[in-house]
């Protein structure tokens, strides 16, 4: 009996512990690729790291912030899944989307940063017989207009202020960026993207982590540094600067949590 009483309280205090250590609020991190969280794993304290499904969830402090880091995979599926994941298994306080991307705005060039202000998914909608129309894809298919979906706005204050202080003002940019899931190398998609949703910035993941982060009433911030134009070269031009793109925003990310 005195084993079992034991034992029962053993289990207590595990699960106790267990459901403290989830309710401590984290900062989520998410990235779609390892060069985009290898900085951030090298400067973390990780504590424990749990894997759910395939993905690795880093539980730890960051710059003394408690965090969560994780490599969701590439795509808007993948992303969504690991953020959903995230917020069900730990206390989410805000999400921090960090990683590379192609450029689209004329302004800017590799290696410069865009921080999110609103994202939309640009081939989310209705393929007709006169071509692609981006529609809000609710359930009866009504031609409204697609969704653009806010950042919080002192995070955006925050991240381009980080930016400034890492790579400079020339260098950091705000506005729109379109996710997708295409790696896009095309110049005539890059002049559709700024002509339909001034974006400045395409990538594969931010707006369904934002749809997610909607969802759960949790802010978000999508950072994004130019690996590439998005254009003809985009494949060489990201072999070549991808990981130094990944690395500035990851910086960034850094200087942030400095200053929270």
């Amino acid at each position: 009996m005195k084993k079992i009483i034991v034992l029962l309280l053993v289990l207590l205090i595990f699960i106790l512990t267990g459901c403290k250590s989830n309710q401590i609020a984290r900062i989520g991190i998410i990235s779609a690729m390892d060069n985009e969280i290898d900085l951030l794993l090298q400067e973390a304290k990780i504590d424990y790291v749990e894997n759910i499904g395939t993905v690795d969830y880093h539980v730890g402090t960051l710059h003394d912030k408690p965090v969560v880091i994780s490599k969701s995979g590439i795509g808007k599926v993948y992303a969504a899944s690991g953020a959903t994941t995230m917020m069900n298994n730990y206390n989410i306080s805000k999400i921090i989307f960090t990683g590379i991307a192609g450029g689209v705005s004329d302004e800017t060039e590799i290696l410069d940063v865009v921080v999110a202000t609103r994202l939309v998914e640009h081939d989310y909608g209705i393929l007709t017989n006169n071509g692609f129309e981006w529609v809000s894809g609710d359930p009866g298919f009504s031609h409204v207009p697609g969704t653009y979906y806010e950042c919080d706005k002192d995070l955006v204050k925050l991240a381009y202020d980080s930016s400034i202080s890492v790579i400079g003002l020339n260098h950091s940019f705000k506005g729109v960026i379109a996710t997708g899931d295409q790696f896009i190398s095309s110049e005539t998609y890059v002049q559709k993207l700024k002509d339909d949703y001034d974006a400045y910035a395409c990538e594969m993941e931010g707006a369904s982590v934002a749809k997610i982060c909607i969802n759960y009433n949790i802010p978000y911030i999508v950072i994004r540094a130019l690996s590439d134009k998005a254009d003809g070269n985009a494949h060489d031009s990201y072999e070549n600067f991808g990981d130094i793109a990944a690395s500035n925003s990851s910086k960034i990310v850094l200087k942030m949590l400095e200053s929270l």
